[in-house]
């Protein structure tokens, strides 16, 4: 079970973050999204996610500060500070994001021992995260997309043969 787990996401309060607060809401799985102001998840998605974490248990919140995030995290995970469709904001963006919420080896100080690091890819290295934590040994990025990329096909291959 997830039950009880701890998801910090850190940077842009996107689509990733979107999906996830809803996934994490229903699982029971703690969430807490550092960001910086101006870039929080969607207060609709927010309120949907708060909605489902009555029941489930789950402790949904957003905070400023990334260490706070990463506090006791069983997962941290971030995604590009400059999403597709954003490239004209990308001076700004980097400006409001870098260095703070960097995902660096020093966040993981504050995680659970075990943490792992997550990216739904492609990372832009430098930015959001650095090489030492994407190729480190708490990275199960490539494990992630190869995961992806079994359930894609399957749900390919289930639209497909019309099944619902």
């Amino acid at each position: 079970s997830l039950k009880g787990l701890k998801l910090a996401w850190v940077g842009d309060g996107n689509n990733v973050c979107h999906s996830l607060r809803l996934a994490c809401s229903k699982l029971g799985v703690n969430m807490a999204v550092a960001c910086p102001e101006g870039f929080e998840p969607s207060e609709k998605v927010l309120q949907v996610a708060l909605k489902e974490a009555e029941s489930s248990g789950a402790k949904i919140e957003i905070v400023r500060e990334p260490e706070e995030a990463a506090s006791q995290a069983d997962v941290i995970y971030t995604d590009v500070f400059v999403s597709m469709g954003f490239e004209e904001e990308r001076e700004r963006r980097l400006k409001a994001f870098l260095p703070k919420y960097q995902v660096t080896p020093k966040l993981f100080q504050h995680a659970k021992p075990n943490c792992v690091f997550m990216h739904c890819l492609p990372a832009h290295r430098g930015e959001e995260v650095v090489d030492e934590v994407i190729d480190g040994p708490q990275s199960i990025v490539w494990e992630q997309a190869e995961n992806r990329l079994h359930l894609q096909r399957g749900l390919l291959a289930a639209l497909l043969q019309g099944e619902p």
